[in-house]
């Protein structure tokens, strides 16, 4: 795992767009964990992944309305970090001659760091609330998003705003306990410095 650079954080933190960036800047493959989500859902059981197979027999009220943020954050399977061995999969199959860079909320710093062979072969982006609220909206699309779907979607919206910055608490928590790199991420800082910052850890 030497040639593997791991790019994680919080929702709506640059991830995608970091690691999109150098692994143009610099010919790595690019791994984002998002695009592999069906995929990995499928490769398991109810067994190996109780709360995922929970989650995908809920209706959307169920998943988003519903449930206090506090749960919705305690239950998500992702945070809890199920199927993240498929990831680890995926990279073993990849040549080993090319580097790659991961990116992805799933990372989560306790599974991450037994595979690093150096801590600065990992940073964990931590958007401040004003920051992941105007990444959010820029993204945003005529008639809303997934919520959209639900009875209630300013409610859902709100769950999820929530259900984030409570991750990113917890990211932030844990990486300071593990001794892991992080750079937070606010409405001051531009891409390029954003992308520069992410370089200084990699040590690129």
């Amino acid at each position: 795992m030497r040639h593997v650079y791991w790019i994680g954080g919080g929702s709506g933190a640059g991830k995608s767009t970091i690691a999109r960036r150098l692994a143009e800047r610099h010919g790595w493959r690019l791994y984002p964990t998002d695009d592999v989500m069906a995929d990995h859902a499928r490769r398991t059981t109810a067994e190996e992944a109780p709360l995922l197979h929970e989650f995908m027999a809920m209706d959307m009220d169920e998943r988003w309305v519903d449930r206090s943020p506090d749960t919705m954050l305690e239950t998500f399977h992702w945070f809890r970090g199920e199927a993240f061995e498929l990831i680890v999969e995926d990279l073993l199959r990849m040549p080993k001659e090319t580097g790659v860079v991961v990116e992805g909320f799933r990372l989560l710093p306790h599974l991450v760091k037994p595979l690093l062979t150096a801590p600065g072969q990992a940073v964990w982006l931590l958007p401040t609330p004003d920051f992941r609220d105007a990444a959010f909206r820029s993204r945003a699309t005529p008639g809303g998003g997934f919520t959209a779907g639900t009875s209630d979607p300013e409610r859902a919206d709100r769950n999820l705003a929530v259900r984030d910055d409570l991750f990113t608490r917890h990211l932030r928590e844990e990486t300071a306990r593990l001794r892991l790199p992080t750079v937070t991420v606010d409405l001051t800082m531009s891409e390029d410095e954003l992308a520069e910052r992410v370089s200084e850890v990699f040590g690129l």
